[in-house]
C-alpha cells in the first residue's frame, strides 16, 4: 500500500495520504499512470496531507508540487524530511500579500 502521492512525473514533493512515522521505509506512487514510485526513509513524522521531499534540495531551490512550482527552500531539505512552512517559504503568499 502507498504511503504517499506523486502527482506529476517532474515533482520533487509527495502528499502523504497516511501518517508517517519518523525512520519508516514509505512508498509513493505515481497518480498519472499508478506506477509504483520510489521508496524513501522518513526523516521526521510527516502528518496525513504533508508533503515529503523526494529529492535533496538547497537552500532557494524551486519546491514542485502537481508540476508546477509551489515555493522554495529557505534551508536545506533531505530526502524523506518533513516539507512545510519550517522549511519553504511558499509562491502563493507573496501574490497575495503583493495584492493588498
Amino acid at each position: 500500500m502507498p504511503h504517499f502521492l506523486i502527482h506529476n512525473k517532474n515533482d520533487n514533493v509527495g502528499v502523504a495520504i497516511t501518517d508517517i512515522k519518523a525512520g519508516e521505509e514509505v512508498e509513493g506512487v505515481y497518480i498519472e499512470d499508478m506506477a509504483k514510485g520510489p521508496k524513501i526513509n522518513a526523516i521526521n513524522n510527516i502528518p496525513l496531507g504533508h508533503k515529503i521531499a523526494l529529492s535533496n534540495l538547497k537552500q532557494g531551490d524551486t519546491v514542485i508540487k502537481y508540476g508546477r512550482p509551489i515555493g522554495s527552500a529557505i534551508k536545506e531539505i533531505k530526502i524523506g524530511e518533513h516539507v512545510h512552512v519550517h522549511n519553504i517559504k511558499s509562491s502563493r503568499w507573496g501574490k497575495w500579500r503583493k495584492s493588498q
